[in-house]
């Protein structure tokens, strides 16, 4: 369960890093569809390697649910990731990982909206996390004229968590297949399609015509490959089986923390007082909302 849980905080935290690696050099969508295209199709063959081709059939409304759910959280809650991460947008991938941690937080709004009513140490917890994100896109406190996070690329990673948590809340609602791991193949390939579309609709040339790309930009696409999409998600979802969803979702505010990181000593991501004020501001109404969640739950 530990090696399980370790695998999930620091390959997912340092994924933000492995995006930023790519996006400096490979066109956003169109290396995000690799990723997902090949990850899907690894663990397709994977699956029908161990369990059979008629294991992977699924209705036609269980096929339309997964495209649903995959453009939602691959194309949008991981396409747009990529291109804040990118040079013209240039979130750092620490912040950037501190932004999409507030996926507790929106999914509380997402269940009130439909009815939910959140207690009042939840509500507390989002409040505080609104705070320390709002500390984010403020200008310098310390009297710089600029934002420590470049305004456009936070709110693409504001749209990335915002499509995550959508798709996430959709499942509960869509005829989603029983096997989540058939399932996520057939998601991958409806997000890796739709973001091969996207890239094409932006003119993005296909990333193996894309001339004089540094090896360690491969190496980092491998990276997210098989550590971001199968590894670690298979860490997760066995997680989800096997142990309390109390410990599973501490990755929400371990992952900024691991991201913030990598991106200061490997990178030199530039950590300022504000930004580490913000975080700390953001981990705070995290672990609020996320401890509150679990004793609801285990009541």
């Amino acid at each position: 369960m530990w090696g399980a849980l370790a695998i999930v905080y620091v390959i997912w935290g340092s994924t933000y890093l492995g995006i930023r690696v790519v996006a400096e050099s490979l066109p956003a969508f169109g290396s995000a569809a690799m990723r997902f295209g090949i990850a899907g199709a690894l663990l397709g063959l994977i699956l029908i390697a161990v369990r059979g081709w008629r294991r992977m059939r699924v209705t036609a409304r269980q096929l339309g649910a997964t495209v649903v759910v995959g453009v939602l959280l691959l194309a949008g809650g991981n396409g747009l990731v990529v291109l804040a991460e990118s040079p013209r947008f240039a979130v750092p991938s620490g912040v950037a990982a501190l932004i999409i941690s507030l996926n507790p937080l929106i999914m509380v709004v997402l269940r009130a909206v439909t009815g939910d009513r959140p207690g009042l140490v939840t509500v507390l917890g989002v409040a505080v996390g609104l705070v320390g994100l709002a500390a984010l896109f403020l200008p310098g406190l310390a009297g710089a004229s600029d934002h420590p996070v470049p305004v456009v690329g936070g709110l693409l990673c504001l749209g990335a968590v915002t499509c995550w948590c959508v798709g996430s809340f959709a499942t509960r609602l869509l005829p989603m297949p029983a096997d989540p791991f058939v399932a996520s193949v057939y998601e991958m390939f409806a997000g890796a399609t739709s973001m091969a579309l996207i890239a094409v609709v932006r003119s993005e040339p296909a990333p193996w015509l894309v001339p004089d790309v540094p090896a360690k930009a491969w190496l980092a696409l491998a990276y997210l490959v098989v550590f971001g999409s199968l590894v670690a998600f298979t860490a997760y979802i066995w997680l989800l089986h096997h142990a309390p969803i109390s410990l599973v979702s501490t990755y929400a505010y371990v992952n900024p923390v691991i991201a913030l990181l990598l991106g200061a000593l490997l990178v030199g991501e530039v950590l300022t007082g504000q930004v580490l004020v913000a975080a700390a501001t953001v981990v705070v109404g995290v672990v609020l909302v996320v401890s509150t969640e679990r004793v609801s739950r285990e009541s």
